[in-house]
């Protein structure tokens, strides 16, 4: 069980540092990667199609870190009250108990000294 948390863990820290690496590369006005590629005519081939790759990258990458964050919970959940909790039983052999004679008199209690 812990060496798929582990994996699931590699793969969303994976995940997360190409969603920080295509973040960064776009531009928020709209240049970006693809102004790099296309110079100052956007009208070019490939320009558009680099902005919709960077949003549709982005897009699956974010739902990717979702997804594997939600089967890391599921899988590594806590086991629900319905199963039953094994108790390790007792190594010790319970002690023996000799039973005392009960007695059917109070102790005689003295008289508490006049002031």
């Amino acid at each position: 069980m812990d060496s798929i948390f582990i994996l699931l863990m590699v793969l969303i820290m994976i995940a997360s540092i190409l969603l920080v690496i295509i973040v960064m590369a776009q531009n928020p006005k709209g240049g970006g990667l693809s102004s790099t590629f296309g110079g100052a005519s956007s009208a070019q081939f490939g320009v558009q199609r680099t902005n919709d790759f960077m949003e549709k990258a982005t897009w699956t990458l974010g739902g990717t870190i979702i997804v594997l964050i939600l089967l890391s919970v599921v899988i590594t959940g806590k086991p629900s009250a319905a199963t039953p909790v094994q108790v390790p039983a007792k190594k010790e052999a319970p002690a023996n108990q000799k039973a005392a004679p009960a007695s059917t008199t109070a102790p005689a209690q003295t008289p508490a000294p006049a002031k």
